[in-house]
């Protein structure tokens, strides 16, 4: 039973290697390609905490949906999986809401964004797009959750003028095609839960985000022997005792 309980402690420590304390950062949302209209939106909880999407796009849209209350700040940014063919990948950010609303975003007149938006709003709706305006090839940064590089490309920040739902959009001017990571918010919010649940499977979404099978395989391989030694553990503890 002892060797048992090291073999287990063993593997757990290869899992917290795989997923490093690093990785509390982005809470994962899962999407199905089904938010291509603003009424299918991907609704973003609570957009003051920090969320992640993995998406692609081709040639189409992306819609996300939120409720911003007056005052707090609103934090969006995009990066680029470092893969080939998506160095000069470069989506847009459309943030979208009540026109007359939009107007009072005082932060607007610094980040001067474009109403180049050619798609079709609700009535009495408006599109404030941003573009990334910076060098190709970009910033390079290593994210050590899911080991992988990334070009950074746009960010986008200012608080919001009243109470109401929002939307934010991304898609390419040029109808490129190309997967990107869509964060929102900037406070960290994980529970103890969360490590053995939302971490493995965002984990997992992010080799499969980025073609890596041969580490997908791999990490679900020794997430699998640990519940099994686990459960196997308890079984013979409980049979023990009878």
């Amino acid at each position: 039973m002892e060797k048992i309980k090291y073999l287990i402690l063993i593997i757990t420590i290869g899992v917290m290697i795989l997923i490093p304390s690093t990785a509390f950062a982005h809470k994962l949302i899962p999407t199905d390609d089904t938010n291509i209209s603003i009424d299918a939106s991907l609704q973003i909880p609570d957009p003051s905490i920090s969320w992640a999407m993995y998406e692609e796009i081709n040639g189409d849209i992306r819609y996300y949906s939120f409720y911003g209350k007056q005052g707090n700040s609103f934090y969006a940014s995009i990066v680029i999986p470092n893969l080939e063919n998506l160095e000069n990948f470069s989506p847009s950010i459309a943030f979208i809401g009540v026109e007359s609303h939009l107007d009072l975003i005082e932060e607007f007149k610094i980040l001067k964004p474009t109403k180049d938006f050619d798609y079709s709003l609700p009535e009495g709706f408006d599109a404030y797009v941003f573009d990334y305006r910076g060098l190709i090839p970009s910033k390079e940064f290593y994210e050590p959750f899911g080991q992988i590089t990334y070009w950074e490309r746009q960010e986008v920040s200012f608080d919001f003028p009243v109470d109401g739902t929002y939307y934010l959009a991304v898609f390419d001017k040029k109808d490129n095609s190309g997967k990107y990571a869509l964060a929102i918010g900037t406070i960290e919010d994980f529970s103890a839960y969360d490590f053995f649940t939302i971490l493995p499977y965002a984990w997992l979404e992010s080799k499969l985000f980025v073609n890596d099978y041969f580490s997908a395989v791999i990490g679900v391989s020794i997430f699998i022997a640990v519940l099994t030694l686990i459960g196997f553990g308890i079984y013979r503890k409980l049979k023990n005792r009878n």
